[in-house]
């Protein structure tokens, strides 16, 4: 008994200094700009896996594919969900790389062989530990989501004009509002109308 207590106990101490050898050397501390190492996104995606409920994963999309819900969820994801993630779904925009771990690449193969029920349920409850929060809480946002579903299965095949479009309905600063309409009031043959200067 007392050799087994031994062996615990050493197993717990050689856990506890290897995860501290590990957060000196390998992690950079808890930097949040540094790149995830191999064997934290092993550890994310093995728990992410364990975590998910069976039910959750088998559950199919009710939403019928159309354009009209593939044109409602790209209107929303560009909206809600294109800045962290980015248009095209590469999380290759300032808050989707600045967040630990990084925005996946959405177009890639580890989102993309996800099931339905999978994305949905990620849409709905978030990632914990992670930038990903949970959307769901009410009817009206489930069928929402499950449109993202079907948007996400587009992303590797999305076009550069529905980029485009999609730019137009991404949220946008004051400043870029007044850019913007100084741009098309001189493009209009307008005068800019002038800022009034801060005090």
């Amino acid at each position: 008994m007392r050799r087994t207590i031994l062996l615990a106990s050493g197993l717990v101490i050689s856990i506890v200094f290897g995860a501290l050898v590990f957060l000196k050397t390998s992690a950079r501390g808890f930097s949040a700009r540094a790149d995830p190492t191999f064997p934290e996104i092993f550890a994310a995606q093995t728990a992410r896996s364990l975590a998910m409920p069976s039910d959750a994963r088998a559950r199919a999309n009710p939403v019928a594919k159309t354009p009209e819900a593939l044109k409602e969820a790209m209107e929303h994801w560009a909206d809600h969900c294109a800045v962290c993630h980015g248009n095209d779904g590469a999380g290759q925009v300032p808050m989707g790389k600045q967040m630990y771990p990084h925005a996946p690449d959405m177009r890639k193969e580890a989102t993309q062989t996800l099931t339905d029920g999978e994305l949905f349920y990620i849409i709905e409850n978030g990632i914990r530990l992670s930038g990903m929060p949970g959307w769901g809480g009410s009817k009206a946002g489930e069928q929402a989501s499950w449109k993202l579903v079907h948007f996400i299965r587009h992303l590797p095949d999305l076009s550069s004009e529905e980029i485009a479009r999609m730019e137009k309905l991404n949220p946008k600063s004051p400043d870029e509002i007044q850019q913007e309409q100084a741009e098309e009031q001189f493009l209009n043959g307008e005068t800019p109308a002038e800022t009034p200067k801060q005090h």
